[in-house]
């Protein structure tokens, strides 16, 4: 007898009829390793069942999300126009729309929704009958997706429960053979969308904790434990005035929402200058203003004060609503430098930090506690004020910093920069 070469491993060749996979089901399964787009993945699939003769007119799906803004992400396809998208908040779960609605049915443990548009009889119980048969829809079947992992709607709080709805337009509905290879697509389509879904659900939760950059670096692979490099950045440090004795006077709930419109209004600036909001340390936030891609340290200073100038007008905005509701003003520090720090993972084998050390970030440490020395919602630093000589500036003159020999000069913007802050 001939004997197979040795690490060779002979794979039987079955027949095809062992394996009855549509057009669909085969595409759904042989993925080839690619990440597609959630609606590439939608569009395709419905492609693939018009292909097979389904007369669909259009196709429904709504799959969860772990986002703070935003519970599920909906996906609409239409016969000739492919994929819409949408987001709906937390609030979705209380609404009429929802609670009106055969997804609300489908979350309670329903097999299934079917309604017969087409049938003078047939009731249009949910608000989305009356649209659908208005777009010419003559028959509507809502099925459930069941999930292994991710936030659920489901009325037992075991299942993780998704849908997807199904509406034709062909005279007559849905034959019965056609809903019946539609609910055994189920599990498949179920499998792929929840790996899609996963994706993006780790990508929020990264993005939601550790901020766009490092989450990116992240989910590229660098999560090692010392793994580092050095940037050159503008660096930004802030923290509010008195918050620990507002803390002793109000209650939890208050100071976590007041730290929460605070950091609102510092965040958003930041992040529309293109910088990264590494941390929030109590009533503190830590950001950087990369010098990357071809840029200047002057443009990353530049990016750091507009933020600055506009965070002021948004805590203005946000302390002209206080006063309305009898709640005390809003004061913070921002301290401003820019210079070399190391960016990357820090800390215990099992618990890490994507974080920025450095002589750098010691400095804009004292700068900003200076903040509260000379009673200034801003100063930078020497290095800092180099880079936007082209900015009216002032200087404060000569200071020391603690942990620092020589004095050093601050600076800070003129009062109308603060717009009204003060």
């Amino acid at each position: 007898m001939s004997q197979e070469p040795m690490g060779v491993l002979r794979v039987p060749s079955w027949p095809d009829s062992r394996l009855p996979l549509s057009p669909a089901a085969r595409w759904l399964i042989d993925h080839a390793g690619i990440v597609l787009p959630m609606s590439e993945l939608i569009d395709g699939f419905c492609r693939r069942l018009l292909d097979e003769g389904l007369p669909l007119l259009r196709v429904n799906t709504g799959l969860p999300s772990m986002h703070p803004l935003t519970l599920t992400r909906g996906f609409s396809w239409t016969r000739g126009q492919g994929v819409a998208t949408s987001e709906r908040g937390h609030e979705v779960r209380q609404s009429g729309e929802y609670l009106n609605s055969p997804i609300y049915v489908i979350h309670q443990g329903a097999a299934a929704v079917r309604r017969r548009l087409d049938d003078p009889g047939a009731p249009l119980d949910f608000g989305v009958l009356h649209d659908l048969k208005a777009l010419g829809a003559t028959d509507y079947i809502a099925l459930p997706m069941r999930f292994t992992q991710g936030p659920g709607m489901s009325a037992d709080g075991r299942a993780n429960i998704s849908f997807m709805s199904f509406t034709t337009d062909r005279p007559g509905g849905f034959r019965a053979e056609e809903l019946s290879y539609l609910m055994e697509l189920m599990p498949l389509i179920s499998i792929r969308l929840e790996i899609e879904a996963a994706r993006r659900m780790t990508r929020d939760l990264l993005e939601t904790y550790l901020g766009h950059g490092p989450a990116k670096r992240v989910l590229n692979g660098n999560f090692r434990r010392g793994q580092g490099y050095e940037v050159e950045a503008a660096i930004w440090l802030s923290d509010l005035r008195g918050f620990t004795a507002y803390s002793d006077r109000h209650t939890a709930q208050d100071v976590v929402a007041t730290l929460d419109s605070y950091f609102d209004a510092m965040a958003e600036p930041i992040q529309a200058e293109d910088g990264e909001v590494l941390k929030f340390i109590g009533d503190g936030l830590l950001a950087i203003f990369r010098v990357e891609d071809g840029k200047t340290r002057g443009d990353a200073c530049r990016r750091a004060l507009i933020a600055a100038e506009n965070a002021f007008a948004g805590l203005h905005e946000l302390n002209q609503g206080r006063g309305i509701e009898g709640a005390p003003p809003l004061r913070i520090g921002i301290g401003l430098h820019v210079g070399k720090v190391v960016f990357g993972n820090i800390g215990a084998k099992d618990r890490l930090d994507f974080t920025v050390i450095g002589r750098a970030v010691n400095e804009v440490a004292r700068v900003e506690t200076q903040t509260k020395v000379l009673d200034r919602p801003l100063l930078a630093s020497a290095a800092f004020a180099e880079e936007v000589r082209d900015r009216a500036i002032l200087s404060l003159g000569f200071h020391v910093l603690r942990g620092v020999q020589e004095p050093q000069e601050l600076f800070t913007l003129p009062p109308e920069s603060f717009a009204g802050y003060e």
